[in-house]
């Protein structure tokens, strides 16, 4: 009975482990969104002229691609980061480097931008992607 009781109070300890080491690692993964979407909202440049932006983005693996949509032009994304709430684009504007730095929170990112001499805040939200808003129409 006695080893049993021995045997028993491995395998719960063992079974402990393993059921703790997989809730934090489910916790650990909802903790982090995936950046993948669209984000509709608005920049501001050094000037105060507000502008239109839409970030089109894809994360893999903590690496972040896409297109950035504005009223001053289209930028592809050259190299972009996810670690936390932390997010970071590069991105070209017609041959100068520009950067976004912003914050994730909830479907939010918030932050700062600039390209050369050119900057200021801006304020993004994750919307959904309208998909046949042309259909029935003739």
């Amino acid at each position: 009975m006695k080893a049993s009781l021995v045997n028993f109070g491995r395998t719960g300890a063992m079974v402990l482990v393993l059921l703790t080491t997989f809730v934090a690692g489910a916790q650990q993964g909802k903790s982090k969104a995936d950046l993948t979407g669209r984000y509709e909202g608005s920049a501001k440049n050094a000037a105060g002229e507000i502008i239109t932006v839409t970030l089109d983005l894809a994360e893999k693996e903590g690496a972040v691609s896409g297109t950035i949509s504005s009223s001053h032009g289209d930028f592809p994304i050259t190299s972009g980061s996810h670690q936390g709430k932390a997010v970071m684009l590069q991105f070209d504007a017609q041959g100068t480097s520009g950067t976004i730095s912003m914050e994730l929170s909830e479907d939010k990112l918030a932050g700062t931008w600039n390209a050369g001499d050119d900057g200021g805040p801006v304020d993004v939200k994750k919307v959904a992607v309208r998909q046949g808003t042309d259909k029935g129409k003739s």
